[in-house]
């Protein structure tokens, strides 16, 4: 039996995948918990003040919004293929597949800095004075916009940073890329950060969109 990655104390390669395919879905049950606190806190603001928080919604920019998603889903395309090209030993595949998914996702970043940068130019942040509705509602929208979306900008930094190192040791030939759960591990993050942006994008840019 090859031991190129195997570590101890597991017995076998497979017990080795199992492990770190777990420890994942510990991680991404957290992470769903955090994220709900935000969603939960969403839905009650929005509840209490739906007209100021329909208003500021009318504000964010759904051209960008809805490209940013395009890559993301995209990307969450490419990175199913990084995972499955590695179980079948293809190195060259993989290798492609995890560099469209960190261009993915170096564009997601550059398009949402370009739309932060629209938004201040805007004034829509919360404490800005110039803010352009004095609606109960329109800064708390715009407080969970600015959050939720720069923690989630967060986790996908440090996704691309993973799939970047990850990158490097497979052309370096230092990764055991298809002899452990690296890769489905990495693609299970992923997944969830795309699945989180699944759920930003209408809460935060279809919102009073409907009329």
């Amino acid at each position: 039996m090859s031991t190129g990655a195997l570590h101890e104390p597991f017995e076998d390669l497979g017990r080795q995948r199992d492990a770190a395919e777990f420890g994942m879905w510990v991680f991404l049950a957290s992470e769903v918990v955090f994220f709900g606190a935000m969603f939960a806190g969403y839905a009650v603001y929005r509840h209490q003040r739906p007209e100021g928080f329909a208003v500021a919604g009318q504000h964010v920019d759904l051209v960008l919004g809805s490209i940013n998603t395009i890559l993301l889903l995209t990307s969450s395309g490419t990175m199913s293929v990084a995972a499955w090209s590695a179980r079948a030993n293809l190195r060259q595949p993989t290798m492609i597949a995890l560099a469209a998914t960190l261009l993915l996702g170096l564009g997601f970043l550059g398009v949402k800095a370009l739309e932060y940068q629209q938004d201040l130019h805007e004034h829509l942040w919360p404490g800005d004075p110039m803010f352009p509705s004095d609606l109960p509602g329109a800064r708390s929208f715009f407080a969970f916009y600015w959050l939720m979306t720069s923690v989630h900008a967060i986790h996908l930094s440090i996704g691309i940073a993973a799939v970047s190192i990850t990158l490097v040791r497979m052309r370096l030939r230092r990764a055991a890329w298809h002899r452990s759960g690296l890769l489905h591990a990495l693609a299970l993050y992923w997944h969830l950060v795309d699945v989180i942006w699944i759920f930003l994008f209408p809460l935060l840019y279809l919102v009073g969109r409907s009329a």
